[in-house]
């Protein structure tokens, strides 16, 4: 039997009904059968996988190859073992629950011959809502640096490897780490390789959020994720030298898995368990969270895990308090820029310089957030009747932006509107002639959302007016030409003021007089 040029390894634990779709995916594929084997390994299944695995290989002899062995745990034990009798000169990884696009296979081991690459990484792309990192497959490279790319962030198994390397170095998946086991080994065959490419000019992969959201990654429990992220940690310094090329891959692990550990659900934890967690993230920042990697992390990322190296408990969790709350607690400005108020900002005792508290981005954001105090009839400058909407700002700085600056609507149409400073905050109104708001109104009427927007500090931000008590003006009936309106300023459920406008047409005048006087009534 001549040998394939590509070997499908596939680990399989209780997939079904996915795994159909993921084998139909590969015995589809364009490269042909007689150019393809699949090595599918089932792990104690209960679901009926294995036995839908045996069904193809009855169906496919030649191409599906099925082992099955007792529950491992994890997709590690598997998949080594459909290494250990791959025959392809490549091999692909694909998880049971996801599948493949028709052209996959054909097109990366062409270009993984036609550029003599190691590995080739095949755009993925996320269904049913999974997230799948999308910076390295931007476009299709011929070479893709792991140290001056994207790459570190896409450690996944699933690309084209040249089995070549993967036996020169041993290369197998780790049986003690339930989950990530895939990265050491990507990474490493990464790190080893000649060349890696990457096709962005095709959907390759589909990966797959299952409906019960049972994916091994999303299932995992919390003391598995300290783990992984401390074995990846570890895994990476043992194979790459201090220095820069080690923070370039370190950087993700410290913002993903890591950063994860210390997010809102850490609240929740218990503060025995608390504490443990922030002495090992403790322990392992101390190691390896230099300032190559801080220096490398988007903001947020950066002070959290410094705090939690240089901090103690309750600062962690004043912080991940902090950055949980979507609303920027007290700000300094400070030659045009805002600084956060979090923990750490100019406190002598953290070290930290301004920038890492830097939310100049987020405040145009921030100042577009109007809480409204009281809708009303009124008249506006020309003396014409108008709704009048009056808000209030948390933040004195709305005050001072530009007459163009500060924009409330209601639906397509801008108000005109005037700013008071009122103490630490801004008094904002604005007034919507009634003729424009009746200007043009679909047939069945209309509710529209009324909402502000900022342009400021070099970013634009925009929100729905909220309030924080139900607020609401008297219905109004006014005409626009030959038709009568009902206007109806008030909140809705998510306590957004919104202006519901009906036209009065003679069947709902009647229905309305029907309400007021019933039949039978005086």
């Amino acid at each position: 039997m001549s040998q394939p040029d590509v070997t499908v390894v596939v680990a399989v634990y209780n997939t079904m009904p996915y795994l159909t779709a993921c084998l139909d995916s590969l015995v589809g594929q364009t490269i042909g059968r007689d150019r393809l084997e699949v090595v599918a390994v089932d792990d104690g299944s209960t679901d009926g996988s294995g036995a839908e695995l045996d069904r193809y290989a009855t169906r496919y002899p030649g191409t599906v190859r099925v082992l099955h062995q007792a529950n491992s745990g994890g997709p590690a034990a598997p998949s080594n073992l459909a290494l250990d009798h791959a025959r392809g000169r490549y091999v692909f990884f694909v998880g049971s629950d996801d599948h493949l696009g028709p052209e996959a296979l054909e097109r990366l081991v062409a270009a993984a011959d036609r550029w003599d690459s190691d590995v080739v990484l095949g755009r993925m792309v996320g269904t049913n809502k999974r997230y799948v990192h999308q910076a390295a497959y931007a476009c299709t490279a011929e070479r893709l640096d792991l140290f001056d790319s994207a790459l570190p962030w896409s450690l996944s198994n699933t690309k084209l490897f040249r089995r070549e390397l993967v036996e020169q170095h041993g290369l197998r998946f780790r049986t003690d780490m339930p989950m990530g086991s895939d990265q050491p080994f990507t990474l490493e065959a990464c790190f080893r390789a000649k060349k890696v490419s990457v096709l962005g000019d095709y959907d390759y992969y589909f990966a797959v959020k299952r409906d019960n959201a049972q994916n091994i990654t999303y299932a995992s429990r919390f003391s598995e994720r300290l783990r992984c992220a401390e074995e990846l940690v570890a895994f990476v310094a043992g194979l790459i030298g201090p220095g820069p090329k080690r923070d370039a891959v370190l950087v993700r692990h410290f913002s993903w898995e890591v950063a994860k550990l210390l997010r809102e659900e850490f609240l929740t934890l218990s503060p025995d368990v608390q504490q443990h967690v922030h002495d090992r993230v403790r322990k392992l920042a101390g190691a390896y969270l230099t300032e190559g990697v801080l220096a490398r992390m988007e903001p947020a990322l950066r002070v959290r895990l410094a705090v939690a190296r240089d901090g103690g408990l309750d600062a962690v969790r004043e912080l991940i308090g902090q950055q949980a709350d979507k609303t920027l607690p007290e700000v300094t400005v400070d030659d045009g820029r805002w600084y956060a108020h979090h923990v750490g900002f100019r406190d002598p005792a953290f070290g930290y310089p301004d920038d890492w508290y830097d939310v100049t981005d987020r405040a145009a954001a921030q100042l577009a957030k109007l809480t409204a105090t009281e809708l009303a009839w009124g008249r506006d400058a020309a003396g014409a009747r108008a709704l009048v909407v009056t808000a209030r700002s948390r933040w004195a700085e709305l005050a001072e932006l530009s007459a163009e600056a500060l924009r409330v609507s209601v639906g397509d149409l801008t108000g005109a509107t005037s700013v008071t400073p009122d103490g630490p905050g801004t008094v904002v109104r604005t007034d919507f002639a009634v003729d424009r708001l009746l200007a043009v109104v679909a047939p069945n009427g209309e509710r529209r959302t009324v909402r502000a927007e900022v342009s400021a500090l070099g970013g634009a931000g925009s929100a729905p007016m909220r309030t924080d008590r139900p607020v609401a003006a008297p219905k109004l009936l006014a005409r626009h030409g030959a038709r009568l309106h009902l206007v109806t300023p008030t909140t809705n459920h998510k306590g957004h003021v919104i202006v519901a406008i009906t036209p009065v047409t003679p069947g709902r005048f009647l229905a309305r007089l029907r309400r007021i006087w019933p039949s039978g009534g005086k």
